[in-house]
């Protein structure tokens, strides 16, 4: 697997590239518009063709650049099924994987950041990788305070889909303000404050409430903007999770 974690700086945002070697094809999960450039050169310079973008969610705090990639290289547009983007080319859930050459992505559905966010598994691998978007952060988790954000949802989430993966799982997540890169099942279960340590449900949702964030700055132009198809004559939404040429098995 050829593999990049990249970041973009404004909004503090992780893209991941994953490639398949044996096939040249590649994803991006979560690309920012920002660095649009700078991922097609990526993708230029080791050789890749990208096939699917792929969101954990509908995001607040910046624009995607799924449909500038679509537009100019021609990939398919994926999103989680159950955030309802009605134009994404793919509706991805947990019925299936997403498949990108010999990669094979399962998908949590893991609600409370969003209605319909999702985290990214890859099992295959010693140890196991989770792209977990911003259901589960380093030391932290995604804000419950936005639109369609459910605490108590969270919280099953998080403690049902996602710490109970192996504890030596990798956890690269959507989001860090500190510099951070990664983290394992195992210290998030050990020392997250809002979600380790034994914490209840109840002391979580109390700790959510408690937050007081400050209201996104680009949350009314990114939400509707990242839902709406920049191109409309070329929507083809589908339910195959495969975002390379052949047939989802």
């Amino acid at each position: 697997m050829i593999f990049r974690q990249l970041f973009e700086p404004r909004s503090s945002t992780y893209t991941y590239l994953l490639g398949c070697a044996a096939s040249g094809e590649a994803l991006l999960i979560d690309p920012v518009i920002e660095t649009l450039e700078r991922d097609l050169s990526l993708l230029e310079a080791l050789g890749l063709r990208l096939v699917c973008t792929l969101e954990t969610h509908v995001h607040a705090d910046h624009l995607t650049a799924a449909w500038a990639l679509r537009r100019r290289t021609g990939c398919r547009v994926a999103y989680p099924e159950a955030e309802r983007v009605a134009c994404a080319d793919l509706q991805v859930n947990e019925r299936g994987p997403i498949v990108v050459g010999t990669l094979h992505l399962q998908a949590l559905h893991t609600p409370g950041h969003t209605p319909g966010g999702q985290c990214y598994l890859l099992a295959d691998r010693e140890p196991p990788l989770l792209f977990s978007g911003d259901v589960l952060l380093i030391d932290g988790c995604g804000r419950t305070d936005l639109d369609g954000g459910d605490a108590t949802a969270l919280y099953a989430s998080i403690h049902a889909k996602v710490l109970t993966l192996p504890e030596d799982t990798l956890v690269y997540p959507g989001h860090d303000y500190n510099g951070r890169r990664v983290t394992t099942i195992g210290q998030e279960i050990a020392r997250n404050p809002r979600v380790g340590s034994g914490r209840t449900q109840g002391e979580f949702i109390a700790i959510m409430s408690r937050l007081d964030l400050p209201y996104p700055a680009k949350i009314d132009i990114a939400v509707p903007a990242n839902r709406r198809c920049d191109n409309p004559a070329h929507c083809g939404p589908g339910s195959q999770s495969r975002c390379g040429s052949a047939a989802n098995p």
